[in-house]
């Protein structure tokens, strides 16, 4: 056969109808299994393949999503992606995904792309600033936000407990007699970021403490200086305490081209976990995130827009518990792996 197997082929060697064999495709539940069965036969033997541009077409779905994220080398955010597009493939969906650069106006040029696809759907970590995506043109498309919400937006929303999250990373801090603690935070313009300075600085005045927040860009010569910094002025901080895995890892960097001892010079805690957190020594405590988790919901909210066709609900905003994970960095010397969950 010269030409490309087509659906009435399926259809004639299977002995049933094209529409029998739209069901079966489309995992239609009203067919039987033996029928079912001829069926998924006929299609291995014939080796066909669906045409997904003329289904398209005809069911006016694309049975695509997309996903808008700052930056893919953050593995916070690769991971969520990761997450969203395995819920995708359960539901025979695939994902478009691609970065902002933390930029609005980048954000809103690529989600218009994505719109020309025809993707059903958007998943977007929200960039620092003001969104167009409240634009007329993207009111008929589903938007979820994830990891932050877009103020003053009505689209469904994801984060967790940023603020309760930091505070018990500090409160850790305090607990081991640390009294000067630095804050290094990535970005002010970031809500995650302003929400755990928030945390921070709760815990610190609950504390009676003076806070010492610094914000860095993603520069290690930047972190290098003020560690530097830090570390060679009259009183140094006793502690640090990092907004996000990046900052973390600058300041590890920071800290060991140094020779500042961990924890006795300096003690250490995070928010965001990271592969090697658990790997170098002394390993990392941190805040975790349930990264797969936030990624799953994210999707699992799109994909109840994408089937409620009178999109009457109101905007959902789920806000899920993070955990503080304890190991060596903040002087405990434990050398066993706890954990406290923020309820």
């Amino acid at each position: 056969m010269n030409r490309p197997t087509r659906m009435s082929d399926v259809a004639k060697l299977a002995g049933v109808g094209t529409m029998t064999v739209s069901r079966v495709l489309n995992h239609n539940v009203h067919v039987t299994d033996e029928t079912r069965a001829r069926v998924v036969d006929a299609i291995a033997k014939l080796n066909y393949v669906p045409n997904e541009v003329a289904r398209s077409l005809r069911d006016q779905r694309t049975r695509q999503i997309g996903i808008i994220v700052p930056n893919l080398h953050d593995p916070f955010f690769a991971q969520c992606a990761h997450s969203i597009n395995l819920v995708a493939k359960e539901r025979s969906y695939s994902t478009v995904i691609t970065t902002s650069d933390e930029d609005p106006a980048t954000e809103f040029i690529e989600a218009k792309r994505m719109l020309r696809r025809h993707i059903e759907g958007l998943i977007i970590v929200p960039a620092p600033g003001k969104s167009q995506l409240r634009d007329p043109e993207f009111e008929r498309t589903p938007i979820v936000t994830l990891d932050r919400p877009a103020p003053g937006s009505s689209f469904d929303s994801i984060t967790v407990q940023n603020k309760r999250g930091a505070q018990l990373a500090v409160h850790h801090l305090i607990e081991h007699r640390h009294r000067r603690i630095a804050c290094i935070g990535l970005s002010n313009q970031l809500w995650t970021v302003n929400e755990r300075l928030y945390g921070y600085r709760a815990a610190m005045e609950a504390a009676k403490l003076e806070p010492d927040a610094y914000v860095v860009t993603e520069s290690q010569t930047e972190m290098l200086q003020i560690v530097r910094v830090l570390l060679g002025s009259k009183a140094p901080p006793t502690a640090l305490f990092c907004t996000n895995n990046l900052v973390m890892r600058n300041a590890l960097h920071a800290l060991s081209t140094l020779n500042a001892k961990i924890p006795e010079q300096i003690a250490l805690a995070g928010f965001d976990d990271f592969e090697m957190a658990s790997i170098i020594r002394p390993a990392v405590t941190v805040v975790r995130q349930p990264t797969d988790v936030l990624g799953r919901i994210a999707a699992e909210l799109l994909f109840s827009r994408l089937s409620d066709h009178v999109q009457t609900n109101k905007a959902k905003r789920i806000v899920l518990p993070v955990e503080l994970v304890i190991r060596d960095s903040c002087g405990s010397h434990s050398g066993r792996f706890s954990r406290k969950t923020v309820t």
